[in-house]
């Protein structure tokens, strides 16, 4: 899941306010889709065609989308129609296996870190600095592309995310765009019979379109990832591809989707021969029909790389999905920096996240044909789906779980991993491809089985930021543990043995007296906050607004922003830049009159109060403290 590097506010010293989310925006405290249900009739003679009568005429509910191979159905309810008591209802129909709200889901990572970088620029910076790899991180890369045996097959990669533009040189030079052999383009007919008319490179399932596009960048720079694996993106022309990207696009021009277009992408890809499916985003409700969906992908003998999240929590614990099923094929991807640790905002779990990846200030493709730094969980994935792609394309008949178990065993250990992640390991492109190459393919695999347990609305929920994922208060717990992975008692057995998650147990009671007890948390929080404030956390200066400018030194990268409101403690500034929690930057502020600046140091920190990060000046000298204070005297006060 990713961290929002955009608009990235800087906030004062422990108070002050920052709209720097690591999600996309604050979703509702009902994290799902306004009127709308996902329904999976009970596989009995009859249950279809009485449940279909019954939607219709006596629930007022409409059919948006069947779902066949899952017997799932996704249905529109009536205006005033609430989700929870509709979910409740078709619970006790005697033909329903479960109901489950449509769950939100949003991208993993962030915006766009400074500029836009032309063909020209990658040019002037490949001259510069000589051979430019989309990270730093030496992951055997250019030895694995090297190694690359010269088969003519090419394994098709799925990339369910915000889109494409596959318009974009690096896409068109190196001709990775999959294509519909099938379908004529732009006809208006369904060419091929398979339910979408003129889905010539993928579908857009926001649009419910084969017009292809997209207008968040996002996509277009994980797809540049994966390719980047096995060809050299900013070398012109970028030689041809070895396997395909299909461009699935779900996610909107705010990052946000919905379970149901999540599960209709993966059908699509897994129906039209996509091998790997690339999956940089996620969100913390469990959803059964997402987790059958997934578990389909396995049986299909897919790859499922999925991004852990960027709210720097634990997944063994605080499960995030679909990265903490337990399925097989999941491959849940922490982000590391170029130092091999765990980036700052990158979620963790010994037991759920399986191995790391470079995640930080990569370099990639972006809308309109330019090249870009992103960072978060969403791009330490794309890596990984590359490398799949790569022992895919050496072992054509390689499953799945086949290709994790290499995955996981070619890591190399790095001791800032110890204890964060399953395999305390950072992948390596080069020693995958060689085990892949070496390896003798048993075509079987371990049965897998979910067990249709449901976890009940997400009137319980509430969000908080977090990088393109969405958190909550509370959530079931599956046997104590969580859901998923070691913790959660669902162990992969794999002696041919039947897999299972098992049941859920959920004391409805309860979640209906914490659900009523939430609907008056904001008013008793609103009440109390302040007075309940740690005297540590209590805000130590008076904020004032101003405007000036401040320019920042991060690393050996030079930032300018705008500050909008100072004091004592701290300040606020808007930028566009990408800063990690505890992480010291320079400071050069001019003052309001622009006829004096001072330099001060500051560390980026979190406000348990405002549930936001900033930055808090770190040891300034008094000299500089009186000369800001001079600055406030003659200011209006900020509010809040």
């Amino acid at each position: 899941m990713c961290m929002r590097l955009f608009r990235f506010q800087i906030l004062g010293y422990v108070l002050a306010s920052v709209s720097f989310l690591l999600v996309g925006g604050m979703a509702s405290a009902q994290d799902y889709v306004p009127g709308e249900v996902i329904v999976k009739l009970k596989d009995q003679p009859g249950a279809q065609s009485n449940f279909m009568g019954k939607a219709s005429s006596q629930k007022s509910m409409n059919l948006k989308k069947s779902f066949s191979r899952l017997n799932m159905y996704h249905y529109k309810l009536s205006k005033g129609q609430s989700v929870p008591q509709m979910v409740q209802e078709l619970k006790n129909d005697p033909n329903v296996e479960y109901a489950e709200p449509n769950y939100i889901i949003e991208k993993q990572s962030s915006e766009i870190h400074g500029d836009v970088l032309s063909f020209s620029d990658i040019q002037e910076l490949a001259k510069s600095e000589g051979k430019l790899e989309s990270s730093t991180v030496e992951m055997g890369l250019e030895q694995a592309r090297q190694s690359m045996s010269a088969t003519s097959v090419k394994p098709i990669i799925a990339v369910i995310d915000t889109g494409l533009d596959i318009d974009h040189p690096v896409f068109v030079q190196s001709k990775a765009v999959w294509s519909n052999s099938g379908e004529i383009p732009g006809n208006g007919i369904d060419d091929d019979g398979n339910g979408f008319v003129d889905d010539v490179n993928g579908w857009n399932f926001v649009a419910n379109s084969g017009v292809m596009f997209d207008d968040d960048d996002h996509g277009t720079h994980v797809a540049g990832t994966i390719l980047s694996v096995v060809v050299d993106i900013f070398d012109f022309p970028v030689e041809e591809s070895p396997f395909k990207i299909m461009p699935l696009k779900f996610l909107d021009s705010s990052g946000i989707g919905s379970t149901s277009d999540a599960i209709s992408a993966i059908e699509y890809a897994l129906a039209n021969g996509a091998t790997i499916l690339n999956n940089s985003w996620g969100g913390p409700s469990y959803s059964v029909s997402l987790h059958e969906a997934v578990a389909v992908s396995y049986s299909s003998g897919a790859s499922f790389i999925a991004a852990a999240g960027n709210l720097a929590s634990n997944n063994d614990s605080a499960p995030m999905y679909p990265a903490s099923f337990d399925v097989p094929n999941v491959v849940s991807i922490a982000a590391t920096t170029g130092s091999d640790s765990l980036a700052s905002f990158s979620n963790y779990g010994f037991n759920t996240v399986h191995v790391g990846s470079p995640g930080v200030y990569v370099l990639s493709t972006v809308d309109g044909g330019g090249f870009g730094y992103m960072s978060g969980t969403s791009m330490a994935t794309p890596y990984v789906a590359g490398i799949a792609g790569m022992i895919k394309h050496e072992q054509s008949s390689m499953l799945g779980y086949q290709m994790k178990e290499i995955i996981e065993d070619t890591a190399d250990a790095v001791s800032p991993l110890s204890g964060k992640v399953q395999t305390e390991s950072r992948v390596n492109a080069s020693a995958a491809l060689a085990a892949a190459q070496g390896a003798n393919v048993d075509g079987s695999q371990p049965g897998y089985d979910v067990n249709s347990g449901y976890r009940g609305s997400a009137s319980a929920e509430q969000t908080a930021g977090g990088c393109g994922l969405v958190s909550k208060m509370a959530y079931d717990r599956y046997n104590n543990n969580g859901r998923g992975g070691k913790g959660g008692g669902n162990s992969i057995l794999k002696n041919g043995k039947e897999m299972h998650v098992k049941d859920v147990k959920q004391n409805t009671l309860f979640f209906k007296l914490f659900a009523f007890a939430l609907l008056g948390l904001p008013m008793l929080m609103a009440m109390f906050m302040k007075r309940n404030i740690a005297p540590s956390e209590r805000r130590r200066h008076e904020r004032f607004e101003i405007s000036s400018q401040v320019s920042m030194k991060v690393g050996d990268k030079q930032l300018v922003g705008s500050v909008s409101s100072i004091s004592l403690g701290g300040l606020k500034v808007d930028t566009d830049a990408m800063l990690e929690q505890g992480g010291i930057i320079r400071m050069s502020i001019e003052s309001p009159d622009g006829n004096e600046k001072v330099e001060v140091a500051g560390k980026v920190v979190w406000s348990q109060e405002r549930q936001s990060y900033g930055v808090a000046f770190e040891e300034a000298n008094s000299k500089v403290l009186n000369t800001i204070s001079g600055w406030t005297s003659g200011l209006k006060k900020a509010a809040g």
